[in-house]
């Protein structure tokens, strides 16, 4: 694994990471209104059902073709769950009792937990010690967010943040993963494990949440339910599975980085929210945490 993101992006990769880093940061956003009316397991359904059926049209509009076979359709499922089910439905579940923008935040973290896996998981993206610093910072800035004394209590707030945590771990183990479907055409596998991911939470949906029980949601909610399927989803993981092979796990994963500007902009200008002290002092440390997995700060004290 080549090892640092500047090296392995060019020009039209830093663009495509930027324009993911939107795509996906507007999910929280999204993903706040549409939880205003729906439920999460709901939204989830609404987000993946969509993306399907969209990204399906696509793969036909350009005279590509689904596999057939059931192993790759196996890795689709397992990819699905991993990259859409578990983090998805964490993640909405988490957003019912935190800001869109805190959970932006603590989103930043995967990176921490892709390079922690990679070490144990892969044979070319080794713990060097400037990653395992990243890691500390990253894990300490995890800690200052939820706060030691929330820690203590596990409220449900807390509860909150941390399935948002374990949302970006199922993440980390997807970005591993999903180095697999190099040579596969990225809208053939975003389509597979998109399809994988409503055929799944279909029944999770409708038994725990029976959404015909809800009111008909307003005109805003379907357009945040829209926007998360046709942007934060479809578009969004073409781009992904476009980068995934060329940059590796550990680096595409520094989107995440980036997600907390859009999001957090969002969150406070639109929604109204805002963050405590400590969770600017937790984004700085993971944003120096994810300098020094990226080798950054070790160029900079060179220089």
């Amino acid at each position: 694994m080549r090892s640092s993101i500047i090296k392995t992006m060019g020009s039209l990769e830093w663009f495509l990471l930027i324009f993911l880093s939107v795509l996906w940061g507007g999910s929280f956003f999204f993903g706040k209104v549409a939880l205003s009316e729906l439920r999460p397991f709901t939204v989830v359904l609404g987000r993946v059902s969509i993306a399907a059926i969209a990204l399906n049209l696509m793969v036909r509009a350009t005279g590509h073709r689904m596999p057939s076979s059931p192993k790759v359709w196996a890795a689709f499922l397992a990819m699905g769950l991993l990259n859409n089910l578990i983090p998805f439905s964490l993640i909405f579940w988490g957003q019912t009792q935190v800001s869109s923008s805190l959970a932006s935040i603590l989103n930043a973290t995967t990176p921490v937990w892709t390079v922690l896996l990679a070490h144990f998981l892969t044979v070319d993206e080794p713990l060097a010690p400037n990653r395992l610093g990243g890691v500390f910072l990253g894990l300490t800035g995890v800690v200052i967010m939820i706060g030691l004394d929330a820690l203590q209590g596990l409220g449900l707030n807390a509860l909150a943040q941390l399935a948002i945590v374990g949302a970006t771990v199922s993440y980390a183990f997807a970005g591993i993963y999903g180095k697999r479907f190099r040579g596969t055409p990225p809208i053939v596998t975003a389509a597979g494990q998109i399809t994988c991911a409503t055929l799944m939470i279909i029944p999770i949906a409708l038994f725990v949440d029976k959404p015909w029980l809800l009111p008909m949601p307003g005109l805003n909610v379907w357009g945040a339910v829209l926007g998360l399927a046709l942007l934060s989803t479809a578009l969004a993981y073409i781009i992904y599975f476009r980068l995934l092979p060329a940059v590796g796990a550990t680096n595409l994963m520094l989107v995440t980085y980036l997600i907390p500007v859009s999001a957090i902009f969002l969150g406070m200008t639109i929604l109204g929210e805002r963050l405590d002290t400590r969770h600017f002092v937790g984004i700085g440390l993971i944003g120096l945490g994810l300098m020094a997995i990226d080798g950054r700060i070790l160029r900079i004290i060179k220089t």
